[in-house]
């Protein structure tokens, strides 16, 4: 059987915070608040895998409520996350993401951001797909004020 499953994450942007995504950090003036390294991409791939085995979500696996997952990997969420779907017979068939920013520009960082996710997920770099986009300088997104990610995953059982 094959299922789909979409996820979505953002955060806001302030100074003095780290700029991960995809697992890699950016050189940029400010970094993404949240209660682990506020990777929103890693946490959007996450979310569409775990709705697309119907395993809840990051929030429910990985509550902000519990001070162990307080600047914790999202890499490593992410390991977790595809471990619980082997364990249920699962495997992932195709990732198709993208990242909503104003700036910086990451284009350049998307090779990379593959790559990490390919060697954590034991898959193809055929089977990942990573794109960005602007909002045009619309909204909160467009005033550099946060980010946002989207994810949807195709699994199916092993």
């Amino acid at each position: 059987m094959i299922k789909v499953g979409i996820g979505y994450d953002a955060h806001q942007l302030a100074k003095g915070e780290t700029f991960i995504i995809g697992g890699i950090e950016i050189p940029y003036e400010y970094g993404s608040v949240g209660h682990s390294d506020g990777d929103v991409l890693i946490h959007a791939i996450i979310d569409s895998l775990l709705g697309a085995a119907n395993l809840g979500d990051i929030g429910q696996l990985f509550p902000s409520s519990e001070k162990k997952w307080k600047d914790f990997n999202s890499l490593s969420l992410l390991d977790i996350s595809n471990s619980r779907l082997i364990s249920k017979g699962y495997e992932i068939v195709h990732i198709d993401s993208i990242v909503i920013l104003q700036e910086p520009m990451i284009s350049e960082f998307i090779p990379k951001m593959k790559n990490k996710i390919s060697k954590i997920l034991a898959l193809e770099l055929s089977q990942i797909s990573i794109k960005a986009t602007t909002t045009d300088h619309l909204g909160y997104i467009g005033e550099s004020k946060g980010l946002a990610a989207q994810s949807i995953s195709t699994i199916q059982n092993k």
